[in-house]
């Protein structure tokens, strides 16, 4: 019995009370992401960044019509400082820097948000059916995972991208294949906790399908856990996004902020004194991570209740306060 696992050990007790009594005695806490949405709109910190991150939006959205054209034409002279004229002053080519800035976020926040997407639901698979199936199926993704964990990021970052053709589209794959793994481990870990459950046991018992219960029972107890994963790969995509194409490793003819920060390296911004040309971009890419960081400690403010707890006692006491 001591090679059991403790999961099965409540399956097996369970198995013997009828379905009635078995749904009464472990009822299903789903949890409900639109009352951690609620949460997240009354935390102060989590709604400054979700405040931000949406004017960042709002203005990637609105660069056709605030810079209308070609961000990349030449419309002055160069290296010209901000003036009436050119609100953030021109590169030294002559381009507006303004107009690049406002392009390059629709392109980076694009990268971001998809590598979020599509590595944490890559970590979410991988750490559900791990968690859930267990043994030989755990064995052999957690071997998977490890690899890519103990692979160093920054060189296979910088090999993948120098071998596969340049754009958007290589970006995307190669932060994918080198942002999911720190992810699943974090969710399995959840969701194997989760799995010990008294109501996974109920519903297993009673014939649910698998799918049906790594996505309707298990999934929803998740909900925050899952959103800081996303948040903080969004953040390491958007970074290393900027990194790649900093080193000249992304496509050159995509304006974003990190083709911003190469080029204004190539023609020497920095050596010049022209600070313009390369501090919008540099400071639109801290303060979105900013934003997001945010957004990430609110959502851990909301779901550890010890975090909610300490912020209501003054430090080194173990009394309340009231806000």
């Amino acid at each position: 019995m001591s090679a059991t696992d403790p999961s099965e050990v409540v399956i097996l007790a369970a198995a013997d009370m009828p379905e009635k009594e078995l749904r009464a005695a472990s009822p299903r806490r789903r949890a409900r992401p639109e009352g951690l949405v609620r949460s997240l709109l009354r935390n102060r910190k989590a709604f400054a960044g979700l405040i931000i991150l949406a004017g960042f939006i709002l203005l990637a959205l609105l660069a056709p019509v605030i810079a209308p054209g070609d961000p990349s034409i030449i419309t002055g002279q160069g290296a010209q400082a901000p003036s009436a004229e050119h609100l953030f002053g021109t590169t030294p080519k002559g381009q507006d820097v303004l107009a690049l800035t406002l392009w390059g976020s629709r392109s980076s926040l694009l990268v971001g948000f998809v590598v979020g997407l599509a590595a944490t639901a890559a970590a979410l698979l991988v750490g559900l059916t791990s968690a859930f199936f267990g043994r030989a199926v755990d064995d052999g993704l957690s071997l998977i995972t490890n690899v890519f964990l103990l692979l160093p990021g920054l060189p296979l970052l910088v090999i993948l991208a120098a071998f596969l053709p340049p754009g958007l589209g290589t970006v995307m794959l190669v932060l994918t294949i080198t942002g999911w793994a720190g992810g699943a481990r974090v969710l399995r870990s959840q969701a194997l906790s989760i799995r010990g459950k008294d109501f996974v046991a109920a519903a297993i018992v009673t014939g649910e399908k698998s799918l049906r219960i790594m996505f309707r029972e298990i999934l929803p107890n998740m909900a925050s856990i899952v959103m800081i994963t996303l948040l903080g790969v969004v953040i390491f995509g958007i970074g290393a996004q900027a990194g790649l194409e900093f080193l000249g490793l992304g496509d050159p003819s995509v304006v974003s902020w990190g083709t911003n920060l190469y080029w204004a390296s190539n023609d020497g911004a920095l050596m010049s004194g022209s600070w313009w040309a390369f501090v919008p971009s540099g400071a639109a890419i801290a303060f979105v991570a900013f934003a997001l960081a945010l957004i990430n400690y609110g959502v851990d403010e909301v779901s550890n209740p010890r975090l909610r707890s300490a912020r209501r006692r003054p430090f080194g006491t173990g009394t309340e306060v009231a806000r």
